[in-house]
């Protein structure tokens, strides 16, 4: 069998396969347009969330705001990257069985991710929350800091089996097509988590201070989860939920594991590097630091938009190769790097035309404003790589192919974007603008080598790997 080489070039591959039905791309781009809409507000809604306890802990006080952002930061780094990135498994393992009509599967996967999450959240993401303090002490040196982190961490944790069904819920729910549940359950969330923070945050007499901002993130976290519950159970979802299978839900984890180790060093590495420039920016001085802050912020809002996109892209290739409707699956492809051209300009646009408002909004500093309005017109540049980088990131997990994404990201990032950068600050006496370049570069080499691999698939392989894991 040979390889397909160009998809761009809407070549036929060879393969082995049954009669499908055909797909139209006009048929296919406008599902993608009506799953992506739904997906994107709520990504953007989730992403608000701690935002919320962030602002209501800055109300307190400066001390506050720094150990209630540490804290997040802290937990988005040791917990949400895992979590998501082992999720990844199910973007491809859920979405190709529902398309190989193998529904209770869906639901065996979902299980079986989320104890593995489980054990990883007993041992030893807990017991890195319950010592931060002793951890965070080498990396801060106010250590009263340090503790109070510590607090919030402790209480987190309760939050976290909630969390893990968050996210292989979505997942579950994503590969049966069911792309609104969320949006729904988050349009009632996101009032209520700003009345909890309210309530348990500046309340005068319920009001818990600092610490309340970490139990109203327990609160709201159970509560989308327990709507999830009701919506699978009495509205749609049911049809892959085969009860509870003990026997089988703990045994067989190894293709799962094969998933999700390659996909959390993939979400880990750019959460990883983007912290080692936040750490490096510190070294050029305050106002360089809270520049940094304010376009890794921007930089992390804009990332919703393709992120979101992406699952809608990512369930749909995985729900071809499922069927082993390989042509479908290409004119997919295909329509994913159109899609990614246009996220990627309207990203740029609006970073480039709103940098000034995006600085006033988080800052009254005029030099921090001169710095950040600078270093957002390279985050601007940069959203025009990283979309078709996330883009291609969901078509690698769509395909089963979280590993090869793995050593990318890590080549990309470690190799290339941060040594450079490095080098440009440095070396060169750029600053965190150099900083900035070495990112583009790396992310720009990120995209690329992806999208070259991706028009490179061999279709007959991915079919293959498919049919074995499902067997």
């Amino acid at each position: 069998m040979s390889e397909v080489s160009p998809i761009l070039a809407g070549e036929r591959p060879e393969y082995s396969s049954i009669d499908k039905e055909l797909v139209s791309t006009k048929q296919e781009f406008t599902y993608i347009l009506s799953a992506s809409f739904p997906l994107i507000v709520a990504f953007l809604l989730q992403f608000l969330l701690p935002v919320t306890s962030i602002f209501a802990c800055g109300k307190l006080g400066s001390t506050e705001l720094a150990a209630c952002s540490l804290a997040i930061c802290t937990f988005n780094i040791t917990g949400l990257s895992v979590y998501q990135g082992m999720a990844t498994s199910l973007d491809s393992l859920c979405s190709q069985a529902f398309g190989q009509n193998k529904p209770h599967n869906v639901g065996l996967y979902f299980q079986r991710c989320s104890l593995m999450m489980l054990t990883v959240t007993v041992f030893p993401l807990s017991f890195i929350w319950w010592y931060s303090g002793a951890i965070l002490t080498f990396l801060v040196k106010d250590g009263e800091l340090a503790l109070m982190c510590q607090d919030f961490l402790r209480v987190s944790i309760l939050a976290a089996p909630a969390l893990v069904f968050m996210e292989t819920g979505k997942r579950f729910l994503q590969a049966q097509h069911l792309y609104n549940v969320s949006l729904y359950i988050l349009l009632i969330a996101c009032p209520l988590n700003i009345i909890l923070n309210w309530v348990l945050v500046w309340h005068p007499t319920l009001g818990l201070g600092f610490i309340g901002a970490s139990w109203s993130i327990v609160i709201i976290f159970w509560f989308i989860c327990l709507m999830m519950l009701l919506y699978v159970c009495f509205i749609d979802g049911k049809q892959c939920w085969g009860g509870f299978e003990p026997r089988n839900a703990f045994s067989n984890w190894i293709p799962i594991l094969q998933l999700a180790v390659p996909g959390v060093v993939m979400v880990m590495a750019e959460y990883l590097a983007f912290e080692v420039l936040t750490i490096l920016a510190a070294y050029f001085g305050t106002d360089a630091l809270a520049a940094q802050s304010i376009s890794s912020t921007v930089g992390s809002l804009s990332f919703q938009l393709p992120f979101a996109v992406s699952v809608a892209f990512l369930t749909r290739i995985g729900h071809f190769v499922g069927l082993r409707n390989v042509d479908a699956a290409i004119t997919v492809v295909r329509l994913s790097i159109i899609f990614a051209a246009i996220v990627g300009i309207f990203n740029f646009s609006s970073i480039i035309l709103g940098r000034s408002v995006f600085s006033s909004i988080f800052t009254d500093s005029d030099p921090v404003k001169k710095i950040s309005n600078h270093i957002l017109i390279l985050v601007g540049i940069n959203q025009l790589s990283d979309s078709v980088n996330v883009l291609a990131a969901g078509v690698l997990r769509g395909q089963g192919r979280q590993r090869i994404g793995s050593i990318l990201n890590l080549t990309a990032y470690y190799l290339v974007a941060l040594p450079i950068g490095y080098i440009l600050a440095f070396v060169f006496g750029w600053e965190i603008y150099g900083l900035w370049c070495g990112l583009l570069v790396g992310v720009f080499f990120l995209a690329s080598s992806q999208v070259i691999l991706i028009c490179k698939s061999n279709w007959n392989d991915i079919l293959i790997e498919a049919l074995e894991r499902h067997a």
